[in-house]
């Protein structure tokens, strides 16, 4: 049987547009939230507002509407928040490991492949998803599952568990800062394989001691989806 990664690339000629599918990728615009981001530091990342103004700056600059990016980028912003401090042995978390896609309040989330929804929930903690649909796959012998987190209150409310989802199909909508963990409008994006027990709820960010294990565990979204 082929790779997992091979079987994304496969689905790349037929990915879908996560968010706003009526926006072609051209209005699309890589957005470095990195900890060596010179510009971001001096900005400051401390609310909502400030990286909400920094993200829309760089859209408005460049004349774009979507801004995304962030698989295994290194991130100070999660200082901010409790949730991401050390823990054991190891050192604080901050490396994403999703794919971020930053837009407007209520534009609207489509899935990424055929599948059902597993579990759905409201991961209230500062700085974490908010409400976050897990959805189940089955396709071609592999078994896996994405995760859209910082969505509206509504998208999980309407939810129902193990509803057959096809691949575009609308799931919920993006949140804004008061019910997504304090964070601008966006949709944290991540393919995981194991989800380790989890239920509506898997981690977006790690620390560098335990990188090798969910780098394995979570694939680059980039792999199939063609921006």
């Amino acid at each position: 049987m082929m790779d997992f990664s091979k079987f994304l690339k496969k689905y790349k000629n037929r990915s879908v547009r996560l968010i706003a599918p009526e926006l072609g990728f051209e209005t699309y615009k890589a957005l470095d939230l990195s900890d060596s981001n010179i510009e971001l530091q001096r900005v400051g990342y401390n609310t909502s507002k400030t990286l909400s103004d920094y993200i829309n700056n760089q859209l408005q600059k460049h004349s774009k509407q979507i801004a995304y990016g962030g698989y295994l980028e290194k991130r100070a912003i999660y200082k901010r928040s409790d949730h991401f401090k050390k823990q054991s042995k190891e050192s604080q978390r901050n490396i994403h490991l999703g794919l971020d896609f930053w837009s407007l309040e209520g534009t609207s989330v489509h899935a990424a492949f055929d599948g059902s929804i597993h579990s759905f929930k409201n991961n209230k903690a500062f700085g974490d998803y908010g409400p976050t649909i897990v959805l189940e796959h089955q396709l071609e012998g592999f078994h896996f599952f994405t995760l859209y987190g910082h969505l509206s209150l509504g998208s999980i409310t309407t939810a129902k568990l193990g509803s057959k989802i096809k691949s575009g199909a609308t799931i919920g909508f993006l949140g804004g800062p008061k019910v997504n963990g304090d964070y601008p409008p966006h949709l944290h994006f991540q393919i995981i394989l194991d989800l380790q027990g989890n239920f509506g709820d898997y981690p977006g960010v790690c620390s560098e001691e335990a990188l090798s294990f969910y780098k394995s565990n979570c694939p680059n979204p980039h792999l199939f989806l063609d921006i």
